[in-house]
């Protein structure tokens, strides 16, 4: 749990140096809170991302939402790729192909299989937790289980939160906290796994040797490996919200929360290019 040294010691985005700023060719990014402000995407936010990609920046998303929903990020968004279920795929759009293109960790089969279980954890949350809900998004959704704690539901306390995680494990699954929902999984990959795959597949880049080149930027519990493996990690100014679910908070940290702290970031990285 960081303590509040620990908040102190996020630098305000302002001390990210120019020099580190225009090294930068990959931005990895949440979505909830972190591109979004108060649930929705604004015109600030989806200019950044097309800002920065024609500044000749690579923008991935890495977001615990489900394929339905990356499927059409992918499409349509300003972006060159989305990893999506906290890190059980990625989708990016060939361009030249006129085609979705999809990279899976399990195949079908054993996602049915994943689904029983799953349906059980399900049923063992909503009877024990009063209050929470199957996410909204649930239905398009192939390898976890999500659980609404303040999206579509009145807000839960931290206990209860605590509560849905411990069913989760208990259940032998991964289960990370983001800012409005629990997100539970059986394996052992994360937003960080993926992101090392997509590199290596997508690049032929090696994101070990490639960490002074890649910013990641989010704001909540499930974006702590990012944080702690990227020296340059930025978190949005809602980082704060949650910041005591935390293991490691991100080095920097924006004027602005949500979207607009999102757009003061691609601001910055694209005049770092520009001037040098």
């Amino acid at each position: 749990m960081p303590s509040v040294g620990a908040l102190v010691n996020m630098r305000p985005l302002s001390e990210l140096p120019r020099a580190v700023a225009s090294r930068m060719h990959t931005v990895f990014s949440d979505i909830d809170d972190t591109i979004t402000t108060d649930g929705q995407l604004t015109s600030q936010a989806y200019a950044a991302m097309d800002q920065m990609r024609r500044a000749g920046l690579r923008v991935i998303l890495i977001t615990g939402r489900p394929a339905g929903w990356c499927d059409h990020i992918a499409r349509m968004w300003p972006v060159d790729g989305v990893i999506g279920e906290n890190g059980a795929f990625y989708y990016w759009h060939d361009h030249v192909a006129r085609k979705l293109r999809c990279r899976h960790l399990l195949d079908t089969a054993e996602r049915a299989t994943h689904s029983a279980k799953l349906a059980q954890v399900r049923d063992t949350i909503l009877r024990e937790v009063p209050g929470c809900a199957v996410a909204s998004d649930q239905f398009c959704r192939l390898y976890d289980l999500a659980i609404d704690f303040c999206e579509d539901v009145p807000p839960l306390p931290g206990a209860a939160i605590d509560r849905i995680v411990m069913l989760m494990e208990q259940a032998g699954m991964t289960a990370k906290v983001s800012s409005i929902h629990v997100n539970g999984w059986f394996g052992n990959y994360d937003k960080l796994s993926m992101a090392h795959l997509m590199l290596r597949e997508r690049y032929q880049l090696e994101l070990a040797q490639e960490r002074e080149h890649c910013l990641f930027v989010g704001d909540s519990p499930n974006d702590a490996p990012m944080f702690a493996y990227l020296p340059h990690a930025v978190g949005v100014a809602n980082v704060q919200d949650m910041a005591e679910r935390m293991g490691v908070l991100p080095a920097f940290v924006t004027p602005s929360r949500g979207g607009a702290g999102f757009a003061e970031l691609a601001v910055a990285l694209v005049a770092a290019r520009t001037m040098g």
